[in-house]
């Protein structure tokens, strides 16, 4: 039998994240993370690796919350001579509706008045004549809050790729990407030398004692059979949570969607390789030939291929130097949600396509592609996730057993305030004044069950 101060089931960025918190900065000597996968390798190295202070919602939780890890990104990225490519491209949102442009002014005025830093709006061309485009790599010395163009001839000025029916951009400022593999990898390098340790393994049962964790009986990877005895069992198994959460008795409101993206070489140049992400806020149909689009609506397996389709399509360039790789997304399969994800992922044989003729709605000059397909890498992974989009961070009910989980598709860039918080949890050490919105608990309230059911907009994209 093994002690531990603490086991963290899952080695996913939640995971190693909360075992650099405990042992790294508050000291916990034996800290076991179990996982029968190597640290980051089955959902967290699927993601698009970026990060945003730009969040919707009725109060400000998310925003402080992500601001607090960009906070500790830049510290690590300072502190290790920015090993996992830390970069503030921003995000860049576009449309070309009127109405939505007016919600794009309302939507940064309730931004910054919640901490994502001032607006500047630009409506002609002389306007924007002081607009600070994205700088290729780092993150220092950039600009934070966001530009507002709301004229056509000013974004023509500065994104002249994008469609030219665009009437509105908001480029978000403090948000980019990094490399999430990396960034794990400095974590858990740090928690090791700590004194933090893999099992390879999965959790098989949760011992409970006096209605309190007593320890975790592992099976690991050579057929072996363990028990570590310790007071405090983590939860950070990512689309796995729901089913470990049941093992300590506990049922977590949690549902899986599949998400997947491409990444296509753009030979032709079409995208700005110095773009942050770009995310197109518009529903749209397909266009298709009049010959295809009867054809596609006459089968009931492709009818959905003519119908509208959901906004957020996106993309954002990959790689430095001489790369061309662009990658792109598009959760139009939002309404498939799974209890128990199912690995591989389903397979859409139709994606690729789906998403290039898509994003011609926003970049016009990749309907070049169309013609003749490029080769596209598919991957993709599951958004574990509540109803309303916000994590899970805190105790379960179950004296010692914690919940770090539901980051959905932001996993990456809310890990390290999210960990830290559980740390300061387990600990008893000071917490930060966000943390209620971020407890399993706040489901018990009627009055906050009855604001979800109101949410509006939950930042998915």
């Amino acid at each position: 039998m093994l002690t531990a101060d603490a086991v963290v089931c899952g080695a996913g960025i939640a995971g190693v994240a909360v075992a650099h918190a405990l042992s790294v900065t508050h000291g916990l000597r034996r800290v076991v993370l179990v996982d029968d996968h190597a640290p980051l390798t089955l959902t967290s190295d699927k993601s698009t690796e970026a990060y945003r202070n730009w969040w919707p919602g009725p109060d400000d939780a998310m925003v402080r919350l992500v601001n607090r890890s960009i906070d500790l990104l830049e510290q690590w990225a300072d502190a290790s001579d920015n090993r996992f490519l830390l970069n503030r491209r921003g995000y860049v949102y576009a449309t070309a509706r009127a109405e939505r442009a007016a919600q794009f002014v309302a939507d940064a005025q309730r931004a910054s008045a919640q901490g994502a830093g001032d607006v500047r709006v630009y409506r002609s061309p002389a306007d924007a004549q002081v607009y600070q485009p994205s700088a290729h790599s780092g993150w220092q010395h950039h600009p934070v809050g966001a530009d507002l163009f709301l004229g056509r001839e000013a974004i023509r000025a500065h994104f002249p790729w994008l469609a030219p029916d665009i009437c509105a951009v908001l480029h978000a400022r403090r948000c980019g990407w990094f490399s999430g593999q990396q960034l794990g990898m400095l974590l858990f390098e740090e928690a090791r030398a700590s004194g933090a340790e893999l099992l390879a393994g999965r959790v098989r049962a949760v011992r409970l004692h006096g209605g309190r964790i007593h320890g975790v009986q592992v099976g690991t990877a050579d057929g072996r059979d363990v028990l570590i005895e310790t007071p405090v069992f983590v939860n950070a198994a990512g689309p796995y949570a729901k089913s470990v959460g049941a093992l300590c008795g506990v049922t977590l409101p949690l549902f899986s969607e599949a998400h997947y993206k491409i990444a296509i070489e753009d030979a032709r140049g079409v995208v700005d390789r110095n773009t942050g992400l770009v995310i197109l806020d518009d529903a749209q149909t397909l266009e298709w030939t009049d010959e295809e689009r009867l054809e596609l609506a006459a089968d009931e397996s492709t009818r959905w291929l003519t119908e509208p389709l959901p906004a957020g399509i996106h993309l954002r360039p990959e790689g430095y130097g001489s790369a061309k790789t662009v990658l792109m997304l598009w959760d139009y399969h939002g309404a498939h949600r799974f209890d128990a994800p199912e690995f591989p992922l389903p397979d859409d044989p139709f994606y690729p396509e789906v998403v290039l003729r898509g994003m011609t709605r926003l970049a016009p000059g990749l309907a070049a592609y169309l013609e003749r397909l490029p080769h596209a890498y598919v991957d993709g992974g599951y958004y574990t996730k509540t109803i309303e989009n916000r994590p899970l961070i805190g105790p379960t009910g179950v004296e010692g057993a914690f919940v770090c989980a539901a980051f959905s598709g932001f996993g990456l860039m809310a890990a390290p305030a999210a960990a830290e918080l559980l740390a300061q949890q387990i600990t008893g050490a000071a917490r930060p004044s966000y943390e209620p919105a971020f407890l399993l608990s706040r489901y018990d309230s009627a009055e906050y069950c009855a604001q979800v059911a109101q949410w509006g907009s939950t930042g998915q994209l």
